[in-house]
Formats: C-alpha cells, sequence, structure tokens
C-alpha cells in the first residue's frame, strides 16, 4: 500500500435542524454501511444523536442545522454528530426509567456504542460514537 493512501473512508452530511432530517441521517448511514453487520446498530445512534442535536440544541432553531460524519475502517464505525450548541451547558448521559417518553437516548448511545466521546466546539457540541467491529459490547473482544 502507498504511503500516503488509507483504507478508512470518511463521509460527512449537514442537515438543516427540522425533525424530518432524523430519517434522512438514517438513510444516509444505512446506504453507506449497506451490508455491515453493525449496520443497525450506527443508524439508531445517528438517529439518537441527530434528535438530540434537534430537539436540546440550537441545532433545531430557525436557520440551525447539524453535521454528521462518518468514518469506516476495518476495525472501527466512528459517527459524529456536531450540533450548534446554544445550551450553555454540557450534555451529560442520563439512564431513565424503561417508561419515560424522553431522556434517554444518549444513555442507549452509550450502551450500544463501544465508546462514546464528547468534545466541545465552536459553540456546540461533537459527539462520536465508536463501534469496534471485531469486539462485544464492552470492549471485550470476541
Amino acid at each position: 500500500m502507498h504511503e500516503y493512501t488509507s483504507s478508512t473512508r470518511v463521509w460527512g452530511l449537514t442537515c438543516p435542524g427540522f425533525p424530518e432530517e432524523v430519517s434522512r441521517a438514517r438513510r444516509w448511514t444505512r446506504d453507506i454501511l449497506r451490508g455491515s453487520p453493525l449496520a443497525e446498530d450506527a443508524e439508531l445512534i445517528v438517529s439518537e444523536l441527530s434528535a438530540y442535536a434537534i430537539l436540546h440544541t440550537a441545532s433545531g432553531r430557525e436557520s440551525g442545522s447539524f453535521h454528521l460524519a462518518l468514518a469506516v475502517s476495518p476495525q472501527v464505525i466512528a459517527l459524529s454528530v456536531t450540533d450548534d450548541g446554544g445550551t450553555g451547558m454540557a450534555p451529560k448521559v442520563e439512564h431513565q426509567d424503561q417508561e419515560a417518553e424522553h431522556g434517554r437516548g444518549l444513555g442507549m448511545v452509550s450502551v450500544i456504542a463501544h465508546r462514546v466521546v464528547v468534545h466541545e466546539t465552536d459553540g456546540g457540541h461533537t459527539f462520536t460514537a465508536e463501534l469496534f467491529a471485531r469486539s462485544r459490547r464492552g470492549g471485550h473482544p470476541c
């Protein structure tokens, strides 16, 4: 392999902050990961993170948007959603009761993903969830 080539592929998509864009983000993820055993988990993660951006940040306000990035290598799928911020506080994962109607999304993402990292960006946050190709949930090798 040439020294400047990589087996990692990266895609990006910017969506306006409308609720119907969550389904667009899911379809986009599903199309890219078609055939991957991690596609369903990735689709659910993108759906929850996109919905979080629209519901809880300035991404859901007039002229708001959110950005998705998807990086795929033989070892890992990394899904990132960057919001427009505007909440004044860092997001936190809360594990809600199973009967709760709201507030379970980030907790669900933290259970499905092998690792979740939140970074502050210029005015917002980027959530990155990683799914490892050859390990079980919890980071243990198969």
